[in-house]
Formats: structure tokens, C-alpha cells, sequence
């Protein structure tokens, strides 16, 4: 099952560009909007197994974020082998979590005004909760997901990095800086929701590749680990890591610049698109 915002609504997704609204097809029993959706998720997944409605059409812009109100965000840094060995850092014995504050969402296409400093790119696999977890076990994790989406992890690094310890959420927190998108997709979608392909492109040119196998700490180990500490509600959303190819570590290092389009992907969810301008130039209202 795949479910989309079209333009703050949950649509059930039924083809390329079309979909049916919900809320309609339900006769008002499931939504308007998507936290509610997440709410009753085991009974709206009953529901949509046999649902039907009028389909209607819609564009890549209309896509807003599958989760764009979570009440928790949580991020994790480090998370992938590769990333790891370009950081030069040793292989953590437990995730290192932050948050990306709830403001810097945006949908699957959205331009992005680049502060002053260094913005560097993060393909993630984010992660949307359908059921409360409290102290879940790894093995029964998956069934506490609602599905999986395309995240990019925009970052500052001069912010991200300033003091000691260092600013990880502010600096990964400017408005536009929390893409997700284009869908959510349902864990029984996948051959393997674990191992996934996820990369992006810069201007055409790759810049990162890997899998989901890569991650040091899994999936379900992640939801393991968090729910001993804290509740996990539904809707909330965990951007699990980002693999090997930011810029930051390059020789010389690379950084976003007006004009750049990034593009991010995850093998069978399909890909998000962001455009950069200077903030200079959003404030002028060009």
C-alpha cells in the first residue's frame, strides 16, 4: 500500500499520479488529515485492503510530506559503515540520536533557500511509526512501522558542527532541510524492507549509492533500542543515517550552491526532488 499527502490529505495511491482521497472513500471515517490517519492505522489498514472510490489525478508538487506533523522526530548519526570510514570516526557501540525540528519539513518537490556556509546533502530512509512501541523487541519491530519514505537530511555543517557539544539539530533544521516524500510505502510492499538500494544524484552526477544492509544499527534494532528509552507514537518519524558520498569529506570538499537540483531515491518508493536558491533571493521574494 502506498499512501500520499496530496495537498494535506491522505490519498490512497493507485497508479502513476492518481489516487483516491480517503477521507471521501471512507465516508469520513479515516482522516482529513494525515496524523489522524496514523492514529487509527491498524483499522485503516483493514479498511484499505478492500477500498474503493473515485480516483482523481495529481502532481509531483501536490506531494506534501507523509508525515508532516510527527510529534517526535529522531534522527540517527553515523549509521552507516561507509559513512562512517570517510568521517574517519569509529564504529559506534550505540546510535548517536538528535532531532530535526518539525519546521524544516517540506514535500517530495520543494526549492530551498541555502543559508550562508557550507549545506551538505544526507539520502536517508526515514521511517514513519504506526503503532505506540513501548520496549518492542527487534523481532517484532516491522509491526510497529507504518512504512517507509525518501528523506534527505540537508545539513549545515559550519552550524552542525560549532561548539562543543556540537549544534547536530540546529544545524540540520533551516526551513525546507527535512524533505520526505514522494510516498509512504507500507513494509509488506518490499521482497526485503531491510535491504534497500538509496542514493542520490547532484546535478545529474551520483553521489551517493548503498543499501540498507550497510546500516550499523538495523531497522528494528533502532526501534529496539529507542522504545527501552522513550514511547514511540504514531507518526512519528526516524531518519535512520546516511551512507558513504557527503560532501563535506570530499578532497576538496563539495557543497550545495544556488542553481544545484538534488535528486534522492530509495529502491521501490520512487524519488524526491529539491531545487536551491539563495536566501538572499527568497527574502527578495525571487
Amino acid at each position: 500500500m502506498r499512501i500520499g499527502n496530496v495537498r494535506g490529505r491522505p490519498w490512497l495511491i493507485t497508479g502513476e499520479a492518481e489516487g483516491i482521497d480517503i477521507h471521501e472513500a471512507s465516508g469520513h471515517r479515516f482522516g482529513p488529515d494525515l496524523p489522524a490517519l496514523y492514529e487509527r492505522w491498524e483499522e485503516f489498514t483493514d479498511w484499505a485492503s478492500a477500498a474503493a472510490g473515485e480516483r482523481a489525478g495529481f502532481t509531483p508538487a501536490d506531494l506534501g510530506a507523509p508525515s508532516p506533523n510527527p510529534r517526535q522526530v529522531f534522527a540517527i548519526g553515523l549509521n552507516y559503515y561507509g559513512h562512517v570510514q570517510e568521517a574517519g570516526l569509529e564504529v559506534p557501540t550505540e546510535p548517536s540520536v538528535f532531532t530535526k525540528y518539525v519546521s524544516s519539513f517540506a514535500g517530495a518537490e520543494a526549492q530551498v533557500a541555502l543559508p550562508r556556509g557550507t549545506v551538505d546533502w544526507e539520502v536517508e530512509i526515514a521511517v514513519v511509526i504506526g503503532r505506540t512501541a513501548r520496549h518492542v523487541a527487534a523481532g517484532d519491530a516491522w509491526s510497529h512501522v507504518a512504512g517507509l519514505t525518501v528523506g534527505q537530511d540537508l545539513s549545515e555543517r559550519g552550524l552542525q558542527l560549532a561548539g562543543a557539544p556540537p549544534q547536530y539539530s540546529l544545524g540540520k533544521s533551516f526551513p525546507g532541510f527535512g524533505p520526505t516524500g514522494p510516498y509512504l510505502v507500507t513494509p509488506d510492499e518490499f521482497a526485503d524492507p531491510a535491504d534497500l538500494e538509496l542514493g542520490c544524484v547532484l546535478n545529474g552526477e551520483p553521489v551517493q549509492k548503498a543499501r540498507s544492509t550497510e546500516m550499523v544499527f538495523s531497522v528494528d534494532v533502532l526501534i529496539e533500542k529507542l522504545s527501552r528509552v522513550t514511547t514511540l507514537l504514531p507518526g512519528d518519524v526516524m531518519f535512520t543515517g546516511t551512507p558513504a558520498g557527503v560532501g563535506a569529506v570530499r578532497t576538496p570538499p563539495r557543497f550545495l550552491a544556488p542553481g544545484d537540483e538534488l535528486v534522492s531515491y530509495v529502491e521501490g518508493i520512487g524519488s524526491i526532488r529539491q531545487t536551491f536558491l539563495a536566501e538572499d533571493a527568497e527574502r527578495s521574494g525571487s
